[in-house]
Order: C-alpha cells, then structure tokens, then sequence
C-alpha cells in the first residue's frame, strides 16, 4: 500500500476484515523494521533446522532470570537480611530494565548486526546470573539489573529475526515464540527451589544454574552469526506517536498487564508460602499457572479477532486474571489450584492481546516497529513500578491481605486502557522515508 493511498483511507472506526486477520500473521514485530531492506529481503537460511533450535534455546531463556528469583526470595532475603521493600526492588530492577534498555536493541542491531548482538547479549545475560548467585548483596542486585537488560535487549531483537527469516510461517512461529518463553519460566519457577535443595540447601545453586541453558543458547546460536541479509540502506521514520492518544492507551495496556505478570513471577510464591506453602509447593504453583498460559496465549488473539474489536476479549481476559488473583490471595488454600489455572488462563490471553493490539492498531510494519518500541520500553518501566509497590505495602502491614488493592488498582486501569486500545482504529500516525 503506498502513501497516498495510505493518507486516503479513513481513520474512523474499522471492522476487523480478512486482510487484518491476515495481519496477524505479522505479530512478530521487527526491530529493524525501519529498514525496507530487512522488510522486503527473503534471505537464503543455509540449515533453517540449526536456526530454528536456537531461536527456541535463546527464547527459553528469556524467562528463568525472572521467575526462578520468586520461590527462593524468602531464603535469599533471610541470607543476606534483606526487607521486604528491599526483596521488592530486586523484582522490581529487572522488569524495570527491559523497559530501560528496549530502545538500545535496534540500535545495536544496526551497528554489529541482530546475530552478533544476541550472542553477545547471551553472554552478558549469563555473567548477570553468575554475578547475582555468586557475590552476596551487591552482585545479586548488579546481577539483576545486568540479567534484566540482556532480557529487554534480546527480546526486542529474537522477534524480529523469526518475523524476517520465517516470513512464511510467522504464525506458527508467534506460537512457538510463546511456547518457548512461558515454558522456560514454567522450567525456572518449578525447579529452581528442587535443585536448591538438592545441593543442601544453597539458594545460590538454585539461581545459579540458568548460567547452564544460557550458554548452551550462545552455543547453538554461533553459527548464525555469519549469516548474510542484505544491505541496509533505506529507511523510515515515524513521527508524531507520542502525541497520539491511541498509541499511549496501547502502551498502558502493554505496561499494566505486564506489572500483575511481574508481580504474579516476583511475589506470587512468597504470598503461598505465607498462607502456609512450601516453597517447593508455592514453586509449583507458579509453574502450573504459567504452563496454562500456553493455551489462552495461543488461542485468544485468534478468538479476538472474530468480533468487530477486541474490546470483550480484554474484558474477559482480564476479568480472569484478577479472579484468578484474588482466589490466589484470598480464597481456601484447598481450592488453590483452580484459582492458579484460572490466573494461567487469564494472563496468557492478557499478554498475547498486548502484542496483538501493537499489530492491529498500526497501518503498516514500520508504524508497527516504533509502536512496539513505545510499548515495550514504556509499558515495562510502568510495569515495574507494580512489584516495587507489593514490597512496600507488605513491608509497612506485615502481611499480605492489603496486596489486594494493587491487584484491584492496576486490573480496573488495565481494563480502562484496554477499552480504549481495544477499538477498531488506527494510530494516527504515517510512515515517512527518510
């Protein structure tokens, strides 16, 4: 579609058509999607079986660094005395740097090129997991900020290069992508406690041994580094979409269903063993929810896209997310399981329409990008502010039951943003060359 066609269409409410189903096919928002050459190219992967293991390695390790901390965060704060205000800043630092350092992705991938800052970026991500496990206060709070940066960075660029190499089958891959993400978080919350006991004991074994994946992920990835795509010469701009009053309902959506993500991976476990759990049990009970996730996330952007908007669909998910909380929180211990799968549910649907709506509210692949980076980059520095304020709240009460209102506070503002992202529109805005 070129430009003047682009200025002509309407920009009043849309009914969702064939063509924007197709859309979703681009859900994999490119980091470099500034670049035409990346957009059109269809470069020639020499062993495309090597490329998708890795992909799925890298992927897997996108999550540990975040969800293993939870169920060990009781004994990391009694072994080095931490409060809880300080537990909450060490969940707080890495969701907040994947909203920092977001922006420095599509930067550092046109200076070295995407493959050689993933594998670069694996790198800094494993000595932020040995700095953390190794060197007592100080290192596990550099360590989180080292890890949380590596994740922003290299979660902006993975997507990209699936979307650019697997052009034809970028709906299959969106769903491997998820997959691969929640089942390394599912992998960290369950076993992290398990092997800490194992070995005695020892939290650091615990949080540790992630270095492991994450240098088998730069193992396998070594190969794509020399791997030729195009020449980088034409570019495009997007001006205007910080002004743009959609683009900022999107990012809030983005950035408040992530904060009750980052609050379920930072403090859930802590919450169940103070109603009584084992970290052992409270691990596998984050690990249970985030396996569910694997179906709704799959399976809610399709069923979004069926109405005019996707506005019920974020009622529904959401509703299910803060039941599902609450239940955690509130309700009998012995139905504790029901309400986790329901939270699973809820927060798969809730993050997979998050990406979705970048895709449905922008007119073409460049607007796409630098929504995606707005999004990103705003919506996680939002999002870190909601485990931060778990700390400080039980910290001040002494106990959980108070948390409830932040779930209530952030869920009725998700879902407010939400009804506004959630329309039929486009973000008023165009791509220009440069």
């Amino acid at each position: 579609m070129n430009l003047e066609t682009e200025k002509s269409m309407s920009r009043s409410e849309l009914s969702t058509t064939p063509k924007r189903t197709a859309e979703l096919e681009e859900l994999l928002i490119d980091a470099e999607a500034d670049d035409e050459q990346v957009q059109q190219s269809h470069p020639l992967v020499r062993r495309p079986w090597l490329l998708l293991l890795g992909l799925i390695l890298v992927a897997l390790n996108l999550r540990p660094a975040l969800s293993s901390m939870a169920p060990l965060l009781s004994d990391v704060s009694k072994s080095l005395g931490l409060s809880a205000a300080q537990a909450g800043l060490l969940t707080t630092l890495p969701v907040l740097c994947l909203g920092l350092f977001a922006p420095l992705a599509p930067i550092l991938a046109r200076r070295f090129g995407a493959e050689r800052v993933v594998l670069g970026i694996l790198l800094t991500l494993a000595c932020g997991i040995i700095l953390r496990s190794n060197f007592g206060e100080i290192g596990l709070f550099a360590g989180s900020v080292l890890g949380g940066a590596s994740i922003g960075i290299v979660g902006v660029l993975l997507p990209g290069i699936v979307k650019r190499d697997f052009a034809k089958h970028a709906g299959t891959m969106t769903g491997v992508y998820t997959m691969a993400l929640c089942l390394g978080a599912a992998m960290a919350a369950g076993t992290s406690v398990p092997l800490s006991e194992h070995f005695g004991g020892d939290w650091t074994i615990g949080l540790g041994f992630w270095v492991i994946p994450a240098l088998v992920a730069a193992l396998f990835w070594l190969p794509q580094v020399g791997q030729k795509h195009g020449a980088h010469n034409v570019a495009y701009r997007v001006r205007g979409l910080l002004r743009d009053p959609l683009a900022w309902q999107v990012t809030l959506y983005m950035g408040l269903q992530s904060s009750l993500a980052y609050i379920v991976f930072g403090w859930l476990p802590s919450i169940l063993i103070g109603r009584g759990l084992t970290p052992t049990q409270a691990g596998l009970v984050l690990s249970g929810s985030v396996i569910i996730q694997l179906a709704s996330s799959l399976a809610a952007p399709w069923l979004a896209t069926r109405g005019k908007d996707q506005r019920l669909a974020i009622v529904v998910v959401m509703a299910l997310t803060l039941g599902g909380l609450f239940g955690c929180l509130y309700a009998p211990i012995e139905g504790l399981w029901g309400w986790a799968i329901l939270l699973g549910l809820g927060q798969g649907g809730t993050f997979s329409l998050a990406l979705t709506l970048i895709v449905l509210r922008s007119r073409d692949s460049h607007v796409a990008a630098n929504l995606s980076s707005m999004s990103q980059g705003f919506g996680y520095t939002l999002a870190s502010m909601g485990p931060f304020a778990v700390g400080v709240v039980h910290d001040w009460t002494g106990g959980w039951n108070a948390v409830g209102w932040i779930f209530g506070i952030i869920g009725t503002g998700a879902i407010i943003a939400g009804l506004g992202a959630g329309r039929a529109l486009y973000v008023q805005v165009q791509s220009e060359r440069i």
